[in-house]
Parts: structure tokens; sequence; C-alpha cells
């Protein structure tokens, strides 16, 4: 008789032997199973993450090496920043790394066919009667912002902006007088798309035509400054125009590189250092975005990796245990059958056929249940992640600037003082729909991968299960 029919003979005489060891099996590959499909479906998270991030690098005038100058020459009343050349933001835009970039002007304007937006500011100390004190402001001044579309400005990608009439700027409106400009402002002067506005900007009185409205969800945040930073001010043109109205139609204040795979970000910024003087502009990176979506997802991964060794590590010693019992336990049959001629590696065969028969019906039980059990494993792991997500976004959110609209057109600095918070806030949502929609498929690579993990287990639990009785002759074995 060969060693396959004597494993199959004993798994179904053994009943109940059969069914603790299918039992204590199932649980050992349900567990293997859920941690690869969340493992899976988490790698797939990420790579989509990847795609969705939108992760930028800035090029924007070295305010350090700026403030550095004006403190060494005492003759400077003002810092001087330097503007990016043109030519040189398209050769690094050639970089594979970059999947699109925006150009960012800003100048100040001031309204003279139409009206500014008007805040009433309140000043909170008492009069001499005990009443606040309020004041009108009546200030006329605009926010000119430059960009190359309105779509790639994260006032419009983050939802702050939307555009409710008419369309956004895009490349094609480079260099013409186009804008877009916010819903108050045109209510309030009774505008609408096609018509055509006057502005003052450096003692030059220009006219825009309007192309598309927009509404700002954001509100004032200053009260110093009513005027500059009521989003309704804010007008957006081409960057071009912009620059051409300062006289510098050929620079831009800064540019913001949208990359194609947000990991690759620092390998960018390396490349782009070669093509710029490194004392007037600096590169910084905003990939808020990406981390944000990326911290729960790796954390989610790393925790099914975890899963499945400590589960495959308990699960083996549990299965050596049992199979050194089982041994004990009939060491007269494998006595008998080594007396007999039988060699010693197909003695150890025999159990391991006995326990890849049990395997087979574990893994259709682990297959079964192995989904349902990675939903319940992955929402717990969600909840956790989220809230750790949540309170990091929320505190990335304090410290912003004043004057919400206005940093797409502005500075590196307004950009990072302003933008940040409004994408973190909005990360934080994304990587929660991301996570929460978390979806396990189940492929043959995860069966494949759950079938590779039950026998390694199985053949390690055989072989120092049956090391110390089969190292014995067959009399020994027999007089034990």
């Amino acid at each position: 008789m060969n060693f396959i029919k004597r494993a199959w003979l004993n798994v179904i005489r053994k009943k109940g032997r059969t069914l603790l060891l299918i039992l204590i099996m199932s649980a050992i590959l349900l567990f293997v199973f859920a941690g690869l499909l969340i493992q899976e479906a988490a790698s797939k998270a990420v790579d989509n993450a990847k795609q969705s991030a939108n992760a930028t690098v800035t090029l924007s005038a070295n305010r350090s090496n700026a403030f550095r100058q004006l403190r060494k020459n005492k003759q400077q009343k003002s810092l001087t920043f330097s503007s990016v050349d043109l030519k040189t933001v398209r050769k690094i835009a050639k970089s594979n790394y970059v999947k699109n970039y925006n150009t960012l002007n800003s100048t100040n304007g001031t309204a003279k066919s139409f009206k500014a937006i008007k805040t009433t500011t309140t000043n909170q100390q008492a009069g001499p009667m005990g009443s606040k004190n309020k004041s009108n402001s009546s200030s006329s001044s605009l926010s000119l912002s430059g960009v190359t579309s309105t779509a790639l400005t994260s006032d419009f990608s983050d939802g702050t902006n939307k555009i409710i009439s008419g369309r956004g700027l895009t490349v094609n409106d480079q260099g013409t007088n186009h804008t877009v400009i916010e819903k108050q402002l045109a209510k309030q002067n009774d505008l609408a798309v096609g018509d055509q506005i006057k502005v003052k900007v450096s003692g030059e009185i220009v006219k825009l035509k309007i192309v598309g409205v927009y509404r700002a969800s954001s509100a004032s945040t200053s009260q110093t400054q009513p005027q500059m930073s009521d989003p309704a001010n804010t007008l957006y043109l081409s960057s071009r125009f912009v620059g051409k109205l300062k006289g510098t139609s050929q620079k831009v204040d800064s540019v913001s590189f949208t990359m194609t795979d947000p990991a690759k970000a620092s390998t960018f910024i390396k490349q782009a250092k070669k093509l710029i003087n490194t004392t007037k502009f600096s590169l910084s990176t905003n990939d808020a975005v990406y981390q944000t979506m990326l911290t729960p997802l790796n954390n989610i991964k790393s925790f099914s990796q975890k899963i499945i060794w400590l589960v495959c590590i308990a699960g083996t010693a549990i299965l050596t245990l049992l199979v050194i019992l089982m041994v004990r336990e009939r060491r007269y049959e494998a006595g008998v059958l080594l007396a007999l001629g039988e060699k010693k590696t197909k003695v150890i065969w025999q159990f391991f056929t006995e326990l890849f028969l049990v395997m087979l019906v574990s893994s259709v039980i682990a297959l079964i249940g192995g989904k349902y059990a990675g939903n319940l494993m992955s929402k717990q792991l969600i909840q956790q992640t989220t809230t750790q997500t949540t309170s990091v976004g929320g505190s990335s959110q304090t410290g912003g600037m004043p004057g919400g609209s206005n940093s797409q057109g502005m500075s590196q600095g307004n950009l990072k003082g302003q933008k940040q918070p409004t994408q973190g806030q909005s990360n934080t949502t994304t990587s929660q729909k991301q996570s929460s929609t978390l979806n396990l498929k189940i492929s043959v690579k995860n069966v494949l991968e759950l079938l590779g993990f039950g026998l390694l287990i199985i053949f390690i639990a055989v072989i120092l299960g049956t090391i110390n009785i089969l190292r014995w002759p067959p009399k020994k074995i027999l007089t034990m």
C-alpha cells in the first residue's frame, strides 16, 4: 500500500482528529487570506494615490537669501525678490517627472468702471459710552492674480472656488485681457460674462473682458486689510498679461510644477536645481495630499503584513505541536512501517499528505470567509488610521495667512502660508474616502499565495514534528 492511500484512509477514518485539524487550519488560513487581501487592496490604493495626489514643487524667489541681503545692505530699505524667467521654466518643464505647470504672477489694481466690495470692520475695544466702534473701508483696491490655468490653482482644484458662469482661464488665454471675477463682485456691479471692466494698474487704465464668474467659499479672514483680504476682490487673469502690466512679460513670480509621481519629487528637485541659480531661487515641495493619503494606507498595508507573518508563525507552532502529538500517538504504526522496510521519507510524506488533504478543505473555507473577515478587519483599521489622519490634518490647518483668495498669484510665502491649510482639510477628506472604499478582490494571485503559505506551514510543522521520533531505528520506536 503506498503512502498516499494510507494517508487518505487515515483522514477519512479518524473523523474527530480530521475535523479538529480542519478547524485549526481553517482559522489559520482565514486570517492569512484576509491579510493578503488587505495588503493587495492597500497596495493598489497607494498606486491610485500616486496618480490622484497631484503633489507640486514650487519654484520661486529665495526668501532666505533676500532677507540676508537686506540685513547685509543697510542702505536697502525693502526686500528684493528675483522673478523667474519663462525660458528657464520651459526647460525645467521638459522633465519626465512634470505632468503640467502653472505660472503665477500678481499685482494690485484699482477698480475704475465698477466698485470693489466694501468690508465693514468692527473695533473690539469699547468706546467711552461702552459701544463698539465701527469703520467702513471705501478702498477700491483689487488683487490681480495671474495664472496659466485656473483649474491648476489649488483654490479651484480643492473646491474653495468654483466656476458658476462662463468658463475658467486656460493656456489659450495667455496674453489676453480675459478675466474671471467673483460672484459677489459681479452681483454688486450688475456684471456678467461678456462684459468689459476697467482697472487701473501702475497709473495705466486697462480694459478686461469677463469670461467667467466664480464663487469663493472662503470669507475675509483679516480685519486689518478688509479690501485686500476679501475673496470677492480677487480677479484672475493670465500670468503673461499680469507680467505685461508689471513690465516683465517674460518673467513670473513663481511656478508650480505638478508631479507625475509624488514619490519622485525629490529626484525632480535635484534635476531642476542644475538649471537655476540656487542663491536667487528655491524649490519647495508641497506633497501634503500625497502624504495625507499615503500614511493611513501604508499603516494598513504594514499591519496586514504583520498579521500574515504572526498568524503563520503561530499557526506553524500550533500545527507542529499537533503533529508531535499525532506522531507519538501513532509511533507503533510508524515503527511497524519502518520494520517492514518502508523508507523514513515516505512515512514523513504520509503525514505531510494527510495535512495537505486537510489544508485543501481548509483553503476552500478560507476562500469563502476570507473576504468577509478581511472587510471586518479593514474597517477596524480604517477607523483607527482615519482618526489619526484627521488629527494630523486638523493640526496642519493652523497658522494660515490672511487673504485666502490671493495666494495663487502671490509669492511662495503666500502659497505656503495659505494653500496648505486648505489642502490639508480637503486631503483628509480624500484619504478618508479612499480608505473607506478599500476594495477587497479575490484574484488568482491571492489564491496561489494562500496555497503557498499553507504548504509552507504544514511542511515546517511536519519536519519539526517528525524529526525527533523518526531519527530512531524501528526496534527503538516499537519499544518506546
